[in-house]
């Protein structure tokens, strides 16, 4: 069982909004996952969050030997740096 940390889809048309999730990688994009570990928001306006990720879950699946896609690394290496 592989597993990956990836972005799955969800919102409105034209106003996407992603959650940060554990799941296998056979999985659909928007199927099963093994746990929510936050969200992005690509079009937060104002004072909206524009993301929030759960840096010590990532570490454990990290661990666990789960695979990071390029948008769910860059979105940790964020949430470290705020």
């Amino acid at each position: 069982m592989a597993l990956k940390i990836r972005l799955q889809r969800y919102g409105a048309k034209h106003s996407p909004s992603y959650r940060v999730v554990v799941a296998e990688a056979s999985a659909r994009r928007d199927g099963r996952s093994v746990e929510v570990l936050g969200f992005y928001n690509p079009v937060a306006k104002g004072n909206a969050e524009k993301f929030k990720l759960d840096v010590e879950r990532a570490d454990y699946w990290v661990s666990k030997g789960a695979q990071l896609t390029d948008t769910a690394r860059y979105l940790l290496k964020q949430s470290r740096k705020a």
